[in-house]
């Protein structure tokens, strides 16, 4: 048998190829005209940032406690790994927490300053 006759393995692929997979709920921020963190100039970047301290703090901070608690070596690795997960996570949330909000103040700020504008030239032209 050559190659071209031998059956494939493995599930036939749609028509719809990936792009129906989403159901049509992965729409992009900038597209359906909201705001997005993944597309501010830095808080993705801060995010980022954040996440990666966070997670060196966590897994720094439970391999040093552990090894002046005398914990064998083998669960400090363990304790450790799990601290930078868990640091990994909470540094996420609250650097996504304090970022919506950021970008919500100054999307707020930006709208406020084009209203005082549309208002100034309304009073201009009369």
């Amino acid at each position: 048998m050559s190659d071209e006759e031998k059956p494939k393995k493995g599930k036939a692929k749609s028509s719809k190829g990936k792009a129906g997979k989403g159901k049509g709920k992965s729409k992009d921020a900038t597209e359906s005209g909201g705001i997005s963190l993944s597309t501010h100039p830095q808080a993705s970047l801060a995010i980022s940032t954040l996440k990666a301290w966070g997670g060196l703090i966590g897994f720094g901070l439970a391999a040093y406690l552990s090894l002046q608690a005398g914990v064998p070596l083998g669960q400090v690795g363990m304790r450790a790994i799990i601290a930078g997960v868990a640091g990994y996570m909470v540094a996420w949330a609250c650097g996504v927490a304090a970022w919506r909000a950021i970008v919500t103040a100054e999307a707020r700020a930006q709208l406020e300053r084009r209203a005082a504008e549309v208002a100034q030239r309304k009073t201009a032209k009369t």
